[in-house]
């Protein structure tokens, strides 16, 4: 993952494939980046070959998130350059609806795209992050609850074990 900020805005290149492990460091950077002022996200993912259901869940819950506190209109969360097997789980979990998604090219910024590094993460940290991303799924469309609630109680009942 690389981050790429400016003012307002921050362009976020995801490369490879965005999984459980890579979530956490995403969603901190988003949380960073938004704290200190930036209202416009656009996640690069030309060079994404995969997005599992944890990451594609916190995606979503940022998506929520960005679009409820977004009276003004000011908020943005771009999707740049999926793919197409990522736009069909877009599609399939019924979440693009929270998401623009645009293709071409790189966007316009100027500045210095720095590499993000990923911090360990316990295995407890990793189960709560993929069960809040699961539940998100499933309360955005009810019929992710079929997919995702085996996972989300076998995650539940790991957390409550550790």
């Amino acid at each position: 993952m690389t981050v790429l900020e400016g003012d307002e805005f921050a362009c976020i290149r995801i490369i490879g494939r965005a999984n459980l492990h890579s979530s956490l460091d995403f969603k901190r950077v988003v949380g960073e980046l938004s704290a200190r002022g930036c209202i416009v996200f656009l996640i690069e993912l030309s060079q994404c070959s995969l997005m599992d259901s944890t990451f594609l869940g916190v995606l979503a819950g940022i998506g929520l998130s960005l679009r409820n506190g977004n009276e003004a209109g000011d908020l943005r969360l771009e999707l740049m350059n999926p793919n197409e097997r990522i736009v069909e789980l877009l599609e399939t979990l019924g979440v693009i609806h929270l998401f623009r998604v645009s293709h071409g090219g790189r966007p316009d910024m100027e500045g210095e795209e720095r590499e993000h590094v990923a911090n360990a993460r316990s295995k407890q940290e990793l189960s709560r992050i993929s069960l809040e991303a699961h539940q998100t799924l499933m309360n955005v469309n009810p019929e992710n609850v079929a997919k995702f609630k085996d996972l989300a109680r076998l995650l539940a009942d790991e957390i409550r074990k550790s």
